[in-house]
């Protein structure tokens, strides 16, 4: 945004005048002392203009929060009192371009707060959620702003718009109507009411999770305790421990590339219990962090908004943008696949059952046992352990792997950059070219686990692509994950499912990256976002791709061809658990979002009851329990998280063109890139889909790849 301006100057964009007298007037307010020396009120003077952590402090935010507040208002303010009839460009296009002050501050603030927070970052979070939802209600609540864009609207047959613009104009107005737009001034009162709870409850939801996930841990004393482990396994433990202070001690905790390995390999019973527990209960804990009541009160005031604006639902309102339309449509999908998923999970059941029978156990499996058991069978059937596959997964052998495979695809080149500041020292950042050197943007990683970040993995962007005076705004994009950590003898060595996340996450920064749309706004149906990430994984375990990157972190040795064969053997194995589990919490999900409560109820027994209905067997949680489970109650994905296997049809569709002409064909690999990535968000995403693939989607390839169907 241009500090430059003249009062009373006229901006041209496209072919209409847009009078900026006001905007401009607010930025050449002198800056006061404070502003002066707030980072967010000058341009970025690094490389790239990257944000410069090492300036950026806590009491810089809520004062550019409040001033992008500001500038946004006098944004919409200047359209709205714009004396010429509404156009696209003086409107629509003025409407796109508008809030950048306010996207790059919250970019920042949004990055921290999920990677490296403190309890100073959540108070001001605290303080500035009220205002940034109010903000956006009042934009999107704006008669006078919607008249303008509803006249332009009305008009756009006439208005001989490109397809991107069309597009553009179709979906600006479309979230208007969805925020409220055509309601009555008492009915806009009350959305602002529920929109500004729940926004706040949502970020109380995440605060409570991160603060029950860094309390649960199991700490052991005794050696004997740590019977079955691998060595690295107790190592990662101990130094786990020393960081806590808890010298000659053992510590896992709650995060997953903790917790998974002792459920995998701890002999004792009654520890895998305790550990997987406090997993389980995080946030049903009846303490200051218990979620159950804060999960009512979303599920009202979602169920109030849907009713608001004219949905039965707030299924029906979340899903009716996706590509799958009804959340009858999704539950029609999701069962299907669960008669499936179900069947396969008893059978490895049955299996993991009749070992622990013959080694004397007087037990039914339990939910806590089934990774132990699980790991038995696969040793048993496949000859293959979880520790024999590490060494070959460094995290730096995967990184190069994920940096060959974009180079081999889209001709892509990554070089490391020690001149960006970072927020954390073990933030890497790569500029990203293009195979004749053109700069394309840059990625951030952030590997490991810590008490300051939320659990999980994740791609978000510093900056989003867009297009300035015709010059294209590279993308900084960044990749957040929880890995397993290197120790003091031992690099981290990554399991099989972390190098698969590492992969997708990728494949999501890709689509940031490659992301070629003329505006700034874009919209990606939720249940066709992950297409992009899921993609990637499936070359994971080609054993043409495995021999190019997966070496021994000591010797250098290439991955053996019969480590191969067992990898590509033992694909299916454990694919019941695995989605079974995955396609529990969808259908929670689901349940919970399409259901209208009419008196109270608990938490847990909606919980249950839904659970027993769809017959869950005893041996398997959800992936995710409602009290922890941030995708839908503070993540963006309420009666959303089927998307992922929704999109894997999607994705295993999409493979199948590469496998049929190549795994590295690079004409497919350009009408990918042309067709879902560099216009990803700015077309119809089934159109383009279908112009990447010739047809639209089939879903036989996934049932295959899940071991469903021959």
């Amino acid at each position: 945004m241009s500090g430059n301006l003249k009062p009373g100057k006229i901006l041209r964009t496209g072919l209409a005048l847009v009078p900026l007298a006001l905007l401009a007037t607010v930025l050449l307010v002198p800056l006061s002392a404070q502003e002066q020396n707030n980072p967010f009120f000058t341009a970025f003077n690094t490389p790239f203009e990257t944000p410069p952590f090492d300036l950026i402090k806590n009491e810089h935010f809520l004062p550019a929060i409040k001033k992008g507040i500001e500038l946004h208002q006098a944004e919409i303010e200047a359209i709205v009192n714009n004396p010429q009839p509404p156009t696209f460009e003086n409107t629509i296009l003025a409407f796109d371009r508008s809030g950048k002050f306010l996207e790059r501050v919250q970019a920042v603030f949004g990055a921290l707060q999920s990677a490296n927070t403190s309890p100073e970052l959540q108070k001001i979070a605290e303080q500035s959620t009220p205002l940034t939802s109010q903000h956006r209600s009042s934009i999107y609540l704006n008669e006078k702003l919607f008249a303008r864009i509803k006249a332009v609207y009305d008009r756009r047959a006439r208005l001989k718009l490109g397809p991107e613009e069309k597009f553009l104009l179709e979906k600006i107005y479309q979230d208007f109507v969805r925020a409220g737009a055509l309601l009555g001034p008492q009915e806009k009162e009350k959305l602002r009411q529920v929109n500004s709870q729940l926004s706040m409850l949502s970020l109380k939801f995440g605060n409570n999770v991160l603060q029950e996930t860094n309390s649960s841990r199991l700490v052991i004393e005794n050696p004997r305790h740590l019977a079955g482990l691998p060595q690295n396994v107790i190592d990662s433990a101990a130094e786990t421990a020393r960081k806590m202070g808890l010298e000659g001690k053992w510590v896992f905790t709650t995060q997953v590339p903790s917790m998974t390995p002792f459920l995998q390999y701890a002999k004792n019973r009654e520890l895998r219990r305790r550990l997987f527990e406090a997993y389980l209960s995080r946030g049903d804990r009846y303490n200051e962090y218990d979620n159950k009541e804060i999960i009512k009160k979303i599920i009202a005031l979602r169920t109030e908004r849907a009713k608001l604006l004219g949905y039965p639902t707030f299924a029906h309102y979340a899903i009716e943008t996706n590509m799958a339309r009804t959340p009858e449509k999704v539950e029609e999908f999701l069962m299907e696949l669960w008669g499936y998923a179900l069947k396969r999970a008893k059978a490895e059941l049955s299996e993991m059952q009749k070992i622990a029978d013959e080694e004397g156990a007087d037990f039914k499996i339990a939910p806590w046992d089934w990774w132990y058991y699980a790991e038995k069978l696969r040793q048993r059937k496949y000859d293959l352990k979880d520790e024999e596959v590490r060494p070959y997964f460094s995290i730096d052998n995967v990184r190069n792997g994920m940096f060959t495979l974009a180079g081999l695809l889209y001709g892509l080149k990554f070089e490391k950059l020690n001149n960006v500041s970072v927020y954390h020292p073990e933030v890497e950042v790569y500029e990203v070219k293009e195979k004749n050197g053109q700069h394309v943007g840059l990625l951030y990683l952030d590997f490991f686990p810590r008490a300051s970040k939320r659990s999980g993995a994740w791609s978000g962007a510093l900056r989003r692509q867009s297009y300035e005076n015709g010059k294209r705004v590279a993308p900084l994009s960044t990749i957040t994950c929880n890995f397993t950590r290197p120790t003091e003898k031992l690099p981290a060595l990554l399991s099989l499912d972390e190098v698969q996340t590492a992969f997708h996450e990728f494949g999501h920064s890709l689509a940031t990256l490659l992301a070629n749309g003329k505006y700034n706004n874009r919209f990606v149906p939720r249940d066709g976002v992950e297409l992009p990430s899921q993609i990637m994984e499936n070359w994971v375990t080609e054993p043409e791709f495995l021999k190019m990157y997966a070496k021994h972190y000591a010797t250098g040795e290439v991955i053996p061809e019969a480590l191969i064969k067992k990898i590509n053997n033992s694909s299916l194995f454990n694919q019941g658990f695995a989605s079974t589990e995955y396609l529990a919490a969808s259908l929670l999900d689901i349940y919970w979002h399409k259901t209208i409560f009419t008196e109270d109820y608990e938490v847990d027994d909606f919980e249950r009851d839904v659970l027993n209905k769809l017959g869950l067997i005893d041996a398997i949680a959800p992936r995710y329990r409602s009290t922890y489970f941030q995708h839908i109650f503070s993540g963006g994905y309420s009666a959303g998280y089927y998307v992922y296997i929704w999109a894997e049809v999607l994705d295993s569709d999409a493979f199948e063109a590469f496998k049929e002409r190549g795994l590295f064909d690079q004409k497919t690999a350009l009408k990918f890139r042309q067709e879902v990535l560099e216009k990803y968000g700015s077309a119809d995403y089934l159109s383009q889909y279908i112009k990447f693939r010739g047809r639209e989607p089939r879903k036989e390839p996934l049932l295959k790849k899940r071991g469903f169907i021959e």
